[in-house]
C-alpha cells in the first residue's frame, strides 16, 4: 500500500493513495489517528485499514491537488547515515567506513514534496542529496540482529538531504549544517515494506537537478544496508514507532564536482527511486 501526509484545515491527515486519489483513513476508519507516527505508535494494522479504505466508498481527493506534509510531520528521531555509498565516499577522499557515520536531523528541517528548499541567507553552497528514508512501524528492542531487523519496518520513502556544506565543514559534528529549516525534503507517498523487495535492496535511486541527471545508483551499492543499520541502531538505542532513518547517498554532490555546484534560487531537485516515487522540491532563497 501508499501512503501520504496532507494538509486540511491547516492539520496534518494521514490518507492511503489509491491510484491517483487519497482518501483519509481517519475519516473511512474512524478508529485510525489521523498522524501516521501516533497510528504506528497505537499499533493499528494500516495495510487492513488501508485496503478497508480503498473498498469503503469514502470520499476522494486527487493526490494532485492536495498539499502534502512531510511524511511523518515530527519523527521522535531522525537518524541520517553518512558516506554511504561507496561511489559517494570514494568522491569524497575517505575510504568505506568501518561504522556508519551516523547523525541527527530535526523535525523542524523537514519540508513535504512539492515545497521549497531553502537556500539560507548565510551561505550560497547548497548542496543535494538524493536519498532513501526508512519509517519504523514497530519498536525495535535493543541488540536485536540483522536477521530479524526488518520486520520492524513499515514503508520506504524518497528523501533530499540538502546540506549547507560550509556550515556541515565548520565542525567536525555535521548537525548545525544538515538542520537549517526547510532542507529535509520527504515524500511523496510512502511505500509498504511489504510491496518491495526486502530492505529495499535493489532499486534504482536518482537525482536530478533541473532534468539533468546528477546522481545515478542502485539502493544495492550502499555500504550498510537496511537490516544492518538497524541493527548497529539497536546496539546503542530504541528505534520506536514514526522513527526515521535515512540512508545516505551516492555519488554525483555538487560540492565533488570540477567547479562545485550548488543549488540556486529557481533551480528544481528530483530524487526518484524506482517502485516507490519522485519527489520534487523547488529551490528559492531565504526571505529578510
Amino acid at each position: 500500500m501508499r501512503f501520504t501526509t496532507y494538509l486540511r484545515d491547516g492539520a496534518t491527515r494521514l490518507a492511503v493513495v489509491d491510484g491517483q486519489d487519497l482518501i483519509d483513513l481517519n475519516e473511512a476508519q474512524a478508529h485510525v489517528p489521523a498522524d501516521l507516527r501516533d497510528a504506528l505508535k497505537a499499533g493499528v494494522d494500516l495495510l487492513a485499514a488501508a485496503r478497508a479504505a480503498v473498498a469503503s466508498g469514502t470520499a476522494r481527493l486527487p493526490l494532485a491537488s492536495a498539499q502534502l506534509a512531510p511524511l511523518v510531520p515530527e519523527p521522535g528521531k531522525i537518524v541520517c547515515l553518512g558516506l554511504n555509498y561507496f561511489d559517494h565516499a570514494k568522491e569524497g577522499g575517505r575510504d568505506k567506513p568501518d561504522y556508519p557515520w551516523f547523525f541527527l536531523r530535526g523535525a523542524s528541517s523537514l519540508i513535504a514534496h512539492g515545497a521549497a528548499g531553502v537556500v539560507p541567507k548565510v551561505s550560497s553552497k547548497f548542496d543535494y542529496e538524493a536519498e532513501m528514508a526508512v519509517v519504523i512501524g514497530q519498536r525495535v528492542p535493543r541488540h536485536t540482529q540483522e536477521a530479524d531487523a526488518l520486520q520492524y519496518v513499515f514503508g520506504y520513502a524518497p528523501f533530499n538531504d540538502m546540506s549547507v556544506r560550509d556550515y556541515q565543514k565548520r565542525t567536525p559534528q555535521w548537525t548545525i549544517g544538515k538542520n537549517f529549516d526547510a532542507t529535509g525534503g520527504f515524500g511523496p507517498v510512502l511505500v509498504s515494506a511489504d510491496e518491495l523487495p526486502p530492505g529495499a535492496v535493489g532499486l534504482k535511486i536518482q537525482g536530478r537537478l533541473n532534468g539533468q541527471v546528477m546522481q545515478d545508483a542502485n539502493t544495492s551499492d550502499m555500504i550498510f544496508n537496511v537490516a544492518e543499520t538497524i541493527a548497529l541502531l539497536a546496539e546503542v538505542l530504541t528505534l520506536e514507532p514514526g522513527d526515521v532513518v535515512v540512508m545516505g547517498t551516492p555519488a554525483g554532490v555538487g560540492q565533488a564536482r570540477t567547479p562545485p555546484v550548488w543549488m540556486k534560487a529557481g533551480d528544481s531537485y528530483e530524487v526518484e527511486i524506482e517502485r516507490i516515487g519522485t519527489l520534487v522540491n523547488p529551490i528559492v532563497n531565504e526571505q529578510a
